[in-house]
C-alpha cells in the first residue's frame, strides 16, 4: 500500500483553507494531481477541520484519522446538548444568494439561543453534513430560491382515444420543477414539438406567478440544437422565449443525470402520484386529460415531504414566491424563424404564400419570424414589413407602399414591358398568356415569377412546341406552372380526342374559323 505523504496533504489543505484556491490552481502550485487534490479537499470538508489553525494543531496521526478514518466514530450526539433544526438551516442556506447568510452566522444565532446547551461550530457542521446525506440527491444540493426551473418530459405517456376513428394517440407529459422548493407544474400536450414545448413553458410561468433566472432543459431538439465540446447552440425560438422572460438557458450536460436531478425527481413523483391514478381512466382529448391533471396537481404539491416536514407549496410560499422575477406585461407568442430571399417581385414565399417587402430589398436575404397570426420580416435585425398570416396556398399579401413607383420601372432589371417584349419575341400565345397573368392579380409584380418560370421553358423545349403547349393550356384553362410543364413533357397538344374521329392535330396554322376541310370539295 502506498504511504500517504502527510506533508503533501498539509500543503494542499493549507492552500485550500487559507487561500481558497481551486483544485486546478493547487495542482499548479504543488504538482499534485488534480483528482487527488479534489479528494483531499472533499475529505477535509467532510471532517471537522474548518480552519488552518486547527490543521496546524493536529499531529500527523490525528490528521490521518480525521481524513481517512471513520467520521461517524469521532463525533456522537451529546444528550445534554440540543440538536439544531437542520430543516430550517437547510432552507436558510437556499436563500443565501439574496440574504448572504452563512453557516457560521446560523450557528451563532443557534448558539445565542441555547448557550451552554448548543453544540460547538465544528460539531454543528458535522451534523449538518450528516443531515444532508440523508436527503435524496436533488434535495442535497443547495438550490438558490428563485434561481432555476428544471423542465423535462415524462417517459410515461397517457393514451388518448379518438372516438370517431378508434385510433389511439399518446399525450406527452411536460414537467417543470422550481429548484429550491420543488414546486411542480404538469401539462399534457399532443407532442413534444416546439410549439407544444413552448406553450407548456408559458403556462408553467403563469402557474408559478413569475419566472426564475435560469431554465434547465434536457437536450431535446425543441430546446437545444447541439450541446458538445464545441459549445452549446440553443434553438432560436427557445432562445427568443428566454429573452422574452429575461431568463437564460443552461441545458443539462449530456449523460450527466445529476445536472437535472430535480427534474428527474419531479418526473418520478408525478408518475407515482398523478399519472398512476389514470391507469384505469380513458381520455378522449388532451384538454380532458389536463383537467384531470389540474385536479391532482395541488394534492401533489401539498403533500408533506419526509425529512423536511413541509410541503412543496409551503416551501414555495416561504422561499421562492417572492424571489421570482415578475411576468412580462404581454404573454409570449410562439414564433418560428427562417431565412428567405426576396424575389424579383419584391415578395418572399412562406409555406406557399407570398408577402411583400419594400422594393429596395429585391434579391436580398431576410429573416422571417412568423406565428399563427402574423408574419414579420427583418433585414439586418430591423423590421421592414409586417403582414397577417395567410393560409390559402398561392395567395399574396402586398402593401401598396412596398411597390416600385411606375416611373422607376425602367430602372429595374425586370418590369412588365420587358416581360411583354420577351413574350412577343416567342409568339402570339406567349403574349396572350402573360396578359392573362397580369389580369389575374392585383398588382402586376405578383405575376413576375410565374411568367418568368413559364417563359424560360421556351428555350428548353423550343419556341414552336412551347407555343403549341400554351395554346393547349389556354384552351383547357391550365394556368399553373407545373401544369404547363406537364403539357410539354407529355406533348398533350398532339393527342387526338378518342371521341372525335374528325379531330385535327393542331398547328399554328389550322386554328382559325374560316379554314375549310377536304369535305368541302366532294
Amino acid at each position: 500500500m502506498r504511504k500517504i505523504d502527510m506533508k503533501q496533504i498539509r500543503e494542499v489543505l493549507r492552500l485550500h483553507l487559507l487561500a481558497s484556491l481551486s483544485a486546478r490552481k493547487i495542482q499548479g502550485a504543488t504538482g499534485v494531481a488534480r483528482t487527488t487534490v479534489q479528494e483531499y479537499i472533499k475529505r477535509c470538508n467532510e471532517s471537522d477541520i474548518v480552519s488552518y489553525d486547527m490543521l496546524t494543531s493536529l499531529n500527523d496521526e490525528t490528521l490521518n484519522q480525521k481524513l481517512f478514518g471513520t467520521a461517524s466514530a469521532t463525533i456522537t450526539p451529546n444528550p445534554s446538548k440540543i440538536m439544531p433544526d437542520y430543516n430550517s438551516v437547510h432552507q436558510e442556506m437556499k436563500r443565501k444568494k439574496k440574504t448572504k447568510v452563512t453557516l457560521m452566522l446560523l450557528w451563532e444565532e443557534y448558539k445565542a439561543t441555547y448557550s451552554e446547551q448548543a453544540y460547538a461550530y465544528t460539531q454543528f457542521r458535522v451534523y449538518y453534513r450528516r443531515y444532508k446525506q440523508r436527503l435524496n440527491p436533488s434535495m442535497r444540493q443547495i438550490h438558490i430560491a428563485g434561481e432555476k426551473v428544471f423542465v423535462d418530459y415524462s417517459g410515461v405517456t397517457i393514451p388518448i382515444y379518438n372516438q370517431k376513428t378508434g385510433e389511439i394517440d399518446s399525450a406527452q407529459i411536460f414537467v417543470a420543477v422550481l429548484s429550491a422548493s420543488g414546486y411542480t407544474f404538469v401539462h399534457a400536450t399532443p407532442s413534444q414539438k416546439q410549439e407544444d414545448f413552448i406553450l407548456s413553458h408559458t403556462l408553467a410561468y403563469l402557474f408559478f406567478g413569475g419566472v426564475p433566472q435560469i431554465v434547465v432543459p434536457d437536450n431535446l431538439k425543441s430546446a437545444v440544437i447541439s450541446n458538445n465540446k464545441n459549445g452549446i447552440v440553443i434553438n432560436e425560438s427557445y432562445a427568443a422565449l428566454a429573452r422574452h422572460y429575461s431568463m437564460r438557458v443552461e441545458p443539462a450536460r449530456p449523460y450527466k443525470p445529476k445536472d437535472k436531478s430535480k427534474a428527474e425527481q419531479g418526473v418520478q413523483g408525478i408518475q407515482r402520484y398523478i399519472l398512476a391514478c389514470f391507469r384505469h381512466t380513458k381520455f378522449f382529448s388532451v384538454d380532458e386529460l389536463n383537467d384531470a391533471i389540474a385536479s391532482l396537481m395541488d394534492r401533489y404539491n401539498n403533500k408533506v415531504m419526509k425529512h423536511i416536514n413541509k410541503s412543496r407549496t409551503q416551501l414555495f410560499e416561504e422561499l421562492e414566491k417572492d424571489e421570482l422575477q415578475a411576468l412580462p406585461a404581454n404573454r409570449y407568442i410562439y414564433e418560428q424563424y427562417k431565412r428567405a430571399k426576396v424575389g424579383i417581385d419584391y415578395h418572399i414565399t412562406l409555406e406557399k404564400c407570398n408577402y411583400s417587402v419594400p422594393f429596395q430589398y429585391m434579391q436580398k436575404e431576410v429573416e422571417v419570424r412568423y406565428s399563427t397570426h402574423h408574419v414579420r420580416i427583418y433585414y439586418s435585425n430591423e423590421i421592414i414589413a409586417t403582414h397577417p398570416r395567410l393560409r390559402t396556398v398561392g395567395t399574396f399579401s402586398t402593401l401598396n407602399e412596398h411597390r416600385s413607383p411606375d416611373h422607376e420601372y425602367i430602372h429595374n432589371k425586370w418590369n412588365p414591358e420587358r416581360l411583354r417584349s420577351w413574350a412577343k419575341s416567342i409568339g402570339e400565345y406567349s403574349s396572350v398568356f402573360i396578359e392573362d397573368c397580369f389580369e389575374s392579380v392585383g398588382y402586376k409584380e405578383q405575376a413576375f415569377r410565374k411568367i418568368m418560370s413559364v417563359l424560360k421553358m421556351a428555350k428548353e423545349y423550343g419556341y414552336t412546341e412551347f407555343e403549341l403547349a400554351l395554346m393547349y393550356a389556354l384552351e383547357h384553362n391550365l394556368t399553373r406552372v407545373k401544369s404547363i410543364r406537364s403539357v410539354l413533357d407529355k406533348r398533350l397538344y398532339l393527342q387526338k380526342s378518342s371521341n372525335n374521329r374528325d379531330y385535327m392535330t393542331p398547328t399554328l396554322f389550322n386554328t382559325h374559323e374560316n379554314l375549310r376541310g377536304a369535305d368541302e370539295y366532294k
